[in-house]
């Protein structure tokens, strides 16, 4: 199955509600820490097993996360570094390559997930750095480009906000504070809320066949399962430790990833399966109904932090997922993901000292210079040791 290579480190990949073949992927340059973005429109050509590149979007700051328009399949939305949530259209330029046709911008840091009610189809939301939750849409009457609600519950940052994709008046959020939150569009009071993990939760996502029952995903290394009738609440201004109210009420605790879990997905076609991606460079299939060990299938194809999968709505069995190491893979699940880009020479040459650090820092393995230090190292240890020898 093929893979494609992009400029920058990938952040999120969404498979088209549209056409099946058709993804976006969203990325950041130098990790996301600094630099620019890119929104990329890929095609996956199933006849010659091949990756194409079908329009790009670039903007001033990294890109975290992509959702399509549910109303328009010529059109993505993003969330960026600076605070923005921009809207792509393919066909608002030549190429579909231009500045966005739309920019919210309201938050006040930077904005880690978006996503587009899959069920009314007329709103999103977005969640940010900021520790607020945004409500938006894109009706033409709101020429301000303003959003219609914030909820700002949670007490550290909002890492991923999820719509219900059997109830369009729900939403999903997971923060920083540890606490899991269930939310109506028409009350800026939380429905639910729960302390879910002992550490930060990174992702959330809703099964679609069962409306009571979501997943979350920690810095802990677990994936939960909660049924939402039986969740141990809290009040939404008090995270005491050691009270029965914190008690885990969870349906199942899933285990094997080494690192935090980035996100987690809902199969659209199975109620049972779930995948995961980890900074420990996997991605895990779990299989909630398998007795035992839940671990269904384990792919370790990328070279650095897996954060980005999705399964394909249309094609069953059908994932995709995108990485730091600036690799987008596409394969069926039971197959192994092979790479088939091309590495780019000139731009590997091109990552500077900053970058090298970056990867020290976040141990993402060693970079070429260093290899080359340690090599010369030793020959330099192996030359003294001849000229020992001679003089012996």
């Amino acid at each position: 199955m093929p893979s494609f290579k992009t400029t920058y480190s990938g952040y999120s990949v969404e498979f088209s509600p549209f056409e099946d073949d058709k993804l976006g992927v969203a990325t950041s340059q130098h990790f996301g820490i600094v630099g620019n973005g890119r929104q990329y429109i890929l095609q996956h050509d199933r006849d010659t097993q091949t990756i194409k590149k079908l329009y790009t979007f670039d903007t001033p700051d990294g890109l975290y996360d992509c959702t399509w328009n549910e109303e328009n399949e010529n059109q993505i939305l993003s969330c960026s570094g600076d605070g923005s949530i921009k809207v792509f259209d393919i066909t608002s330029t030549s190429g579909g390559e231009g500045q966005p046709v739309m920019n919210f911008m309201e938050h006040s840091k930077e904005v880690y997930s978006v996503d587009y009610n899959t069920v009314n189809k007329d709103c999103f939301v977005s969640g940010s750095w900021d520790n607020t939750i945004k409500l938006w849409n894109l009706s033409s009457t709101n020429s301000s480009n303003s959003s219609i609600e914030t909820f700002d519950e949670h007490r550290y940052c909002v890492y991923s906000t999820i719509f219900s994709p059997i109830n369009g008046e729900l939403f999903m959020s997971c923060s920083g504070d540890t606490t899991m939150k269930i939310w109506s569009i028409h009350d800026i009071s939380s429905v639910q809320s729960a302390r879910v993990h002992q550490y930060e939760v990174l992702t959330g996502d809703w099964n679609r066949f069962n409306e009571h029952e979501v997943c979350t995903g920690s810095v802990d290394k677990t994936i939960k399962i909660w049924d939402l009738r039986n969740l141990n609440q809290h009040s939404a201004n008090t995270l005491t430790t050691g009270s029965s109210n914190n008690e885990d009420s969870s349906v199942n605790t899933l285990q094997g990833h080494g690192f935090a879990v980035r996100r987690v997905k809902y199969s659209p076609h199975d109620e049972n399966i779930i995948g995961s991606v980890s900074y420990d460079m996997s991605l895990c299939i779990w299989d909630t109904a398998q007795e035992g060990n839940a671990l269904l299938e384990k792919y370790e194809h990328h070279s650095e932090f897996v954060v980005g999968i999705d399964f394909n709505l249309e094609m069953e069995d059908e994932l995709a997922s995108c990485s730091w190491d600036e690799t987008v893979y596409v394969w069926m699940r039971g197959e192994e993901p092979i790479p088939t880009h091309e590495e780019n020479a000139e731009e590997d040459e091109e990552e500077d000292e900053v970058i090298t650090q970056f990867r020290q820092i976040l141990g993402l393995g060693r970079s070429s210079a260093e290899g080359e230090d340690e090599d010369e190292d030793e020959d330099d240890d192996e030359e003294d040791e001849e000229d020992d020898e001679e003089e012996d």
